[in-house]
């Protein structure tokens, strides 16, 4: 009786520290809860430039395009190996035809490796143009693109942060039926 006792008092004691312990992936973030990330990036937006299409739609020879720096902020719900969730972001232009661009989207994707992520991502993005003057519209459809993200250890950089809290990010998105291309980089950091 005295053996089943202590048997019971150290599962009771082990049990709960094995699964603390395997509430964490190898990178050290969590495989179930919330993770909120914030981060920075830039790239590049090019509109489908023939007449009759687009964003807005275009006059021949309109052709809309420009570089932006964009912050984004999100929270992901890891679902172990899966995770889903949502990201807002918004762009400002330095250079070309775009003054400002913001949106929101569902992202859904999978761990790759020990500190990567790969996804999808669909959800809303509008966009107003200095082109068009200080009072011009914004024009809004639907965004949809993939993406990827990797810590500094995937890269051989495994001491430039104690944990994979960081991340790069590369992605590329459309809108509507394929009016643009907007590949963006950056970096993406996690809490």
């Amino acid at each position: 009786m005295k053996t089943l006792l202590l048997a019971a008092v150290a599962a009771a004691f082990l049990v709960p520290a094995a699964a603390q312990a395997q509430d964490t992936t190898s990178d050290g973030s969590r495989k179930f809860g919330i993770d909120p990330y914030v981060g920075v990036m830039g790239g590049y937006e090019g509109f489908e430039s023939d007449p009759g299409h687009g964003i807005p739609y275009n006059a021949p020879g309109n052709r809309l395009k420009g570089g932006l720096v964009e912050g984004v902020a999100g929270v992901n719900v890891p679902l172990g190996s899966f995770f889903v969730g949502v990201e807002g972001n918004a762009a400002k232009g330095f250079s070309g035809d775009v003054d400002w661009e913001y949106g929101v989207h569902g992202r859904a994707g999978v761990r790759a490796g020990e500190t990567g992520l790969v996804y999808g991502k669909v959800g809303y993005q509008w966009v107003n143009f200095d082109r068009y003057g200080p009072n011009s519209g914004d024009y809004g459809r639907i965004s949809y693109g993939i993406g990827g993200e990797f810590g500094p250890s995937a890269v051989g950089l495994d001491g430039l942060v104690k944990k994979e809290g960081v991340r790069f990010r590369a992605e590329i998105s459309t809108r509507g039926d394929f009016e643009t291309v907007r590949p963006m980089a950056g970096v993406i950091a996690h809490f």
